[in-house]
């Protein structure tokens, strides 16, 4: 049998192994941070009367530049940004590619503070870029002297700013990112995918975009919007930003049938946030019993928790399975993540770590 070794695969991929989370079929799956609560009957019952009306039309191409759903995600977002401030694509992976493809590529690099999101370093792997990961404060923190200094030491192409911070949950300053654009001369990206779950009373990055030509805010709908089997992923930035991504797109990436149900739900925004209440709620009680479990959560502005103090986390990542629990081992030491889940789901978390406990 063929394997990939002997395959003409470009060497800079070899030895590398694709992104990727464990999919089980188990009562509580709480591992990949997605929003677990369906979609309110009547918003759905919109979206299918949306996607009704445009499978209709799917002989002919979708509309390339997807002008009704930056329209919707501009007022959205507000922040007195228009359609052209908008740029949309399968999910916010894409949309990061995207700007990869645009201002990456072979003799370029791109920094990012670890640990973080690992499809940063994957995306770099798949576009030629050069992956630069810089160290954080401790607990995960990210300071702007310690952003600028890597800056200063590494100068990057491309600075990845990840706000709330995936796998750690750190919330990130405004003024960690005002300094990181400071002492930038390239591209510097907010991605903000858990920006809704944030409690820390700071604004989001959008409120920085005057002025800053190089920053780009990356966003998600899979997440609050809880979409994620649908791939919707965007940003907003400088008119001249969106005209560079125009260059590397695919054709007609966005379907008439994704844009439609985007559309629809945006129409819906604010019933669709409701649940962020629910989920912050269940957030900080994951919070509160592990730590009177004994576990050390992290600080965490997104709809997870990455919980320190675990002796052995395979161990215990495979006990909770057993108990048809599924959460993520991030490969932090010591560590587990958990996404917050509906009421019943964090019960049934929480019961087996103390069922653990009890059987230490």
């Amino acid at each position: 049998m063929t394997s990939l070794d002997d395959l003409p695969v470009r060497d800079d991929l070899r030895g590398k192994t694709p992104y990727g989370a464990p999919q089980l079929a188990v009562p509580v799956a709480l591992n990949v941070n997605e929003n677990t609560h369906p979609i309110p009957e009547g918003v759905a019952t919109d979206i299918v009367a949306s996607l009704a009306a445009a499978i209709l039309g799917v002989n002919r191409y979708p509309d390339r530049e997807f002008t009704e759903l930056r329209t919707s995600l501009a007022a959205y977002l507000g922040y007195d940004l228009s359609p052209e401030n908008l740029w949309a694509a399968n999910g916010s992976n894409e949309v990061l590619q995207h700007i990869l493809q645009a201002f990456g590529g072979p003799g370029r690099s791109l920094l990012g503070y670890v640990p973080t999101y690992s499809m940063y370093s994957i995306l770099a792997s798949g576009t030629g870029t050069r992956w630069i990961g810089a160290e954080r404060d401790e607990r995960y923190e990210l300071t702007p002297e310690t952003a600028v200094a890597a800056i200063r030491r590494e100068q990057p192409d491309i600075v990845f700013l990840c706000s709330p911070n995936n796998p750690t949950g750190t919330p990130l300053s405004l003024e960690t990112i005002e300094a990181v654009y400071a002492a930038s001369t390239g591209i510097v990206v907010v991605d903000e995918a858990y920006a809704e779950f944030s409690t820390t009373g700071e604004e989001s990055a959008l409120s920085l975009l005057p002025g800053r030509p190089r920053l780009l805010i990356s966003r998600t709908m899979s997440k609050a919007f809880a979409f994620a089997g649908v791939r919707v992923g965007y940003l907003a930035a400088d008119p001249a930003v969106i005209d560079a991504l125009r260059l590397v797109r695919l054709p007609y990436h966005l379907s008439a049938l994704t844009q439609a149900a985007a559309v629809a739900a945006l129409r819906h925004s604010g019933e669709m946030l409701r649940m962020v209440d629910e989920i912050i709620g269940q957030r900080d009680r994951i919070v509160d019993g592990l730590r009177d479990l004994g576990y050390d959560p992290f600080r965490t502005g997104s709809n997870f928790v990455l919980f320190g103090g675990v002796d052995d986390p395979q161990a215990t990542f495979r006990a909770l399975l057993d108990r048809g629990v599924l959460i993520r081992d991030v490969g932090i030491p010591n560590s587990l993540r958990v996404s917050a889940g509906t009421t019943a789901e964090t019960t049934a978390f929480l019961d087996a770590m103390a069922a653990l406990n009890s059987n230490a």
